[in-house]
């Protein structure tokens, strides 16, 4: 295996947390692409990790949905075919269609508006930054949307969703990723949410959804 940036040994401070975030950025990247097999003793040296550590990361990775165990038990990075990707943000587009409409409907949203522009600003400013943070500041506009509505079934589910979400993202390259990361396509989020008009909020979301599977799989 090549030795890569993001693979490389981490500190002493909480090092399976530091071996997760490695490994996030090195399968969402397509660092490590999808189905490629992870050898243990390949990524601990990288790493410079125990094998014990490592194993306690792959297990939180596979239960986030971005690795998979084959017949033999060996990992290996998922990969997502065409229903997964349409599947996935046709699930995103019910929870956060629902987040949109709670807010909407919320008599006071100031405070809810400026912090959803806020998270807009951030992705504006992470255009010019590396990949990992144009990912990292997407995904944080769409959990703070979930967070938001106040409703924590909602957000558990949505976070439950988060290794296969980050998994679609780069399914059709660099270019259409970043496509999705548009960031007039979330300001027209937060504008609907502002009109207070609940189905136009609604309506927003499920065509930002479809149009960011279609980016994908068209």
């Amino acid at each position: 295996m090549a030795v890569t940036a993001s693979l490389l040994g981490l500190e002493k401070k909480s090092l399976r947390e530091q071996a997760l975030a490695a490994l996030r950025t090195a399968i969402t990247s397509g660092e490590l692409e999808p189905g490629r097999h992870l050898v243990e003793t390949e990524l601990s040296e990288l790493l410079q990790i125990s094998r014990g550590t490592l194993r306690e990361a792959l297990r939180q990775l596979e239960q986030e949905g971005l690795i998979s165990a084959g017949p033999r038990g060996r990992m290996s990075v998922r990969h997502l075919d065409v229903k997964e990707i349409r599947d996935i943000f046709a699930v995103r587009g019910v929870l956060e269609s629902l987040a949109a409409r709670t807010l909407s409907d919320m008599p006071d949203k100031e405070a809810v508006l400026t912090e959803l522009r806020a998270a807009v600003d951030a992705m504006d400013k992470a255009a010019a930054s590396s990949l990992e943070e144009r990912i990292e500041s997407d995904l944080e506009f769409h959990r703070t949307l979930c967070r938001l509505s106040g409703n924590e079934t909602l957000l558990h589910s949505w976070e439950s969703l988060e290794g296969s979400i980050r998994m679609s993202i780069m399914f059709a390259g660099l270019e259409r990723a970043t496509r999705n990361m548009s960031v007039g396509r979330h300001h027209d989020i937060v504008a609907a949410i502002e009109t207070g008009n609940a189905a136009k909020a609604r309506e927003t979301i499920i065509e930002h959804m479809n149009g960011a599977a279609e980016n994908l799989v068209g």
